[in-house]
């Protein structure tokens, strides 16, 4: 039995978009609870809210400096206990979730014998990876 090639598309097509939606639903609820228990106190930030007038205007460098945040995401990822860095940490997940979504389509293409399709999936995440990582900016 020959193998509709649009099937498979349809597919990958409809894992994509129903993993972006439960990740961005998700990643939503996540920024939305963070940022409550960041805004009301019942998670202390690491950078008090009364002192960000006075940091807001300064270049990310000297923020980060100021603060003792570490450039990159480890930088905040090891305060993510502090409610300002829940924020952030709601963020990345927001913005990780084409590389999750790129993830789940790559075995249905390789599966498929789309080796083409599943390669270029694959260099889209280590491209973001990379960016995400921070080494190409240092």
């Amino acid at each position: 039995m020959a193998v509709n090639r649009d099937d498979g598309l349809l597919a990958a097509q409809e894992r994509y978009a129903r993993w972006l939606a439960w990740g961005t639903r998700s990643g939503v609820v996540l920024l939305v609870l963070a940022f409550i228990l960041y805004v009301t106190g019942a998670v202390v930030p690491y950078v008090p809210i009364e002192r960000l007038p006075e940091l807001w205007h300064l270049p990310a460098a000297e923020y980060l400096h100021r603060t003792g945040i570490d450039p990159g995401w480890h930088g905040w990822a090891r305060l993510v206990a502090h409610g300002d860095m829940m924020v952030l940490a709601a963020i990345a997940l927001l913005i990780a979730c084409s590389i999750f979504c790129l993830a789940g389509v790559v075995p249905l293409f390789w599966r498929r014998r789309e080796r083409l399709l599943a390669l270029v999936c694959l260099l889209q995440i280590a491209v973001l990876v990379l960016a995400a990582s921070g080494l190409l900016a240092r």
